[in-house]
């Protein structure tokens, strides 16, 4: 396998503000040229495009290539499972919806504390294990997002699982949060095979502030931002595989032809990357990447992450654009009718102290 995986997370829309408008007609292009390119690697989730991206993948995918042809990873949707009884029903419902047959990566999704303690307490992981046993899943991992002494005592309690897959960027790296490398070397000590996702953090490596952009010009001015994050991440010796979200035919076609033999990181380009943190550290308020996990438990629906969005741009640019603000919120709450509930805060993979930062933004209303 070559190590670009193509996200399901980020799809093509017809309507910007309607995540459900998958553009099919666009998606199957962006297949066909992935697929052309020899990469082969899909992932997608139950809640992605509000349950809409396994629908989407089977329209563009697993309905107009042979299975063969691909390699397909799905996940359960954990955050809603209430009972034991419920997996198979939510499993069953996967392999309608994607038309595969079977998975080859299948994870239990966003493990953290809380997760894995509902996970646990149902039997997730013994559920997945028999649909293993039963040849419906090839490879059984999980997705996590925590620190990792939490990751240790997963890999220590499920030792039988195959691989996992972390969030690894070069800007969460040694970040005392997200622990990206603390996590990463647990997985190698238990002899895990890693798949990377966020290698750009959402879009913010390959935004750089204008400082940064001018360090990585003078350095090489055919290297793009999003070039190097993706570089970074595919350079580590266990990392297997490199999600990307890829929206557009452009970055199919970027990614694609920079992932097909990926240049190893240099020294030199190391050191780079540090100068580039430490700008982009100054510049960024809220290390949001946009996974809208905030906004799957949200009672007021504030759209939490296009707001972040707008604050970062402000804190880098200077200017709040009160047209961008005005249509955020046209369908969606407010920031400032936030009730403090902090549900947004416990589903966060970033641990961030949202309701602090909504009432910042509510003082941009008008």
């Amino acid at each position: 396998m070559k190590k670009l995986g193509f996200g399901a997370m980020r799809l093509p829309l017809t309507n910007p503000d309607d995540k459900t408008s998958i553009d099919i007609e666009l998606l199957k292009q962006m297949v066909d040229t992935y697929l052309d390119a020899g990469f082969t690697y899909f992932d997608t989730a139950y809640p992605y495009h509000e349950q809409m991206s396994e629908c989407a993948m089977k329209e563009a995918l697993t309905s107009r290539h042979d299975r063969s042809e691909y390699i397909f990873a799905d996940k359960m949707p954990t955050i809603l499972v209430k009972s034991a009884d419920e997996y198979p029903m939510y499993f069953n419902e996967q392999l309608e919806k994607t038309g595969v047959g079977y998975f080859d990566y299948y994870l239990m999704h966003n493990m953290g504390k809380d997760r894995y303690s509902k996970t646990e307490e149902f039997g997730g992981f013994e559920f997945a294990l028999k649909m293993k046993e039963a040849g419906k899943i090839k490879n059984l991992g999980f997705s996590f997002h925590d620190d990792a002494q939490t990751l240790e005592e997963i890999l220590t309690k499920h030792p039988y699982v195959d691989f996992v897959q972390l969030q690894i960027n070069y800007l969460d790296w040694n970040n005392p949060v997200i622990q990206s490398r603390l996590c990463y070397e647990t997985a190698v000590k238990h002899g895990k095979k890693v798949i990377v996702m966020e290698p750009v953090k959402g879009g913010t490596l390959a935004r750089l502030p204008d400082k940064a952009m001018q360090l990585l010009h003078d350095f090489n001015p055919d290297m793009t931002p999003a070039s190097l994050a993706l570089r970074f991440a595919a350079s580590l010796d266990n990392v297997f595989m490199v999600l990307s979200g890829m929206s557009d035919m452009a970055q199919i076609k970027e990614n694609t032809a920079l992932m097909k033999n990926p240049a190893p990181i240099s020294k030199k380009e190391y050191e780079l990357i540090d100068k580039i943190v430490e700008i982009i550290n100054q510049s960024i308020e809220i290390p949001c990447t946009s996974c809208g996990y905030c906004t799957e438990v949200c009672p007021q629906n504030i759209a939490i992450p296009s707001l972040f969005g707008l604050y970062n741009n402000y804190k880098i640019n200077g200017s709040f654009s009160g047209m961008y603000f005005n249509r955020i919120i046209f369908d969606n709450g407010r920031p400032s009718s936030c009730l403090g509930c902090r549900k947004c805060e416990r589903n966060c993979p970033q641990h961030i102290h949202i309701t602090d930062y909504l009432k910042k933004i509510s003082e941009f209303e008008n």
